[in-house]
């Protein structure tokens, strides 16, 4: 959490890369410790699901600030990515996968459910009937399957994965950089809600992208007149409130 806190304040990186160490990507929590995660720091369980519950939202706040960054993510994902570690996957921007990687939900053999992803982003990247064979079943799936499904985005032989991230990276270094950042945030929470808010901050997007690009003017904007009055209490903001301070307010 604290590193995402330092990327996300970072305003000279524009795309951060995840990958695992050695053949793993990441297996996710060690289930063994779970059975700690109510116990305060003497080990007596005080705090019972509330415990769990606390931890969970620490996860959840991990994966919506991963999510919400305002940089390209891109997960290289070799050998395990399960539980967590897919979770991961979901809550970035790209995901790029060796013919080798496997991947799956197994929770549920344990006796728990995810609790930051596992269920609600996969449902919206794959759909409900899919989600529910992944995580009630439980199997390890290839990575061939996420990129069928639309869950991750290429597969490539494990000596090319260091070449296709790099390669992709180099098609958007090149990008018009505000706009990448629209787009992903419009993307985001443009699929998150209805079609015609959805289409709101289209819209909006597309007057910031006029703006930023040179064509800011509108002839009856203030132009940064109202604030400038507002400091210098000029005759302009002063009309102003004169007219709307008491204006049907008996």
């Amino acid at each position: 959490m604290e590193t995402l806190q330092t990327v996300k304040r970072l305003t000279d990186v524009k795309f951060v890369v995840i990958q695992g160490a050695g053949n793993t990507f990441c297996a996710g929590d060690d289930i063994t410790e779970m059975i700690k995660w109510g116990d305060d720091e003497h080990g007596e369980s005080t705090q019972g699901a509330n415990g769990v519950m606390r931890r969970i939202r620490v996860y959840q706040d991990m994966a919506n600030l991963l999510e919400e960054l305002d940089k390209i993510t891109i997960c290289a994902v070799d050998g395990i990515a399960v539980g967590g570690g897919l979770e991961i996957t979901m809550a970035s921007d790209f995901v790029i996968a060796t013919e080798r990687a496997i991947w799956g939900m197994p929770e549920v053999d344990s006796g728990i459910t995810p609790g930051w992803g596992g269920t609600t982003r996969m449902s919206r990247y794959i759909g409900k009937r899919r989600t529910k064979e992944v995580n009630i079943i439980g199997a390890l799936l290839p990575a061939q399957k996420a990129e069928e499904w639309g869950l991750w985005n290429r597969v490539v032989p494990v000596e090319n994965l260091e070449t296709e991230v790099e390669s992709l990276l180099e098609v958007l270094r090149v990008k018009n950089q505000q706009a990448v950042r629209q787009l992903k945030y419009i993307i985001n929470r443009g699929c998150e809600t209805d079609l015609y808010t959805a289409q709101g901050f289209e819209m909006l997007s597309g007057g910031l992208s006029g703006a930023v690009n040179g064509f800011w003017e509108v002839a009856d904007a203030d132009k940064g007149s109202g604030v400038s009055n507002f400091t210098e209490k000029g005759g302009l903001w002063k009309k102003r409130r004169s007219l709307a301070k008491s204006f049907w307010a008996d």
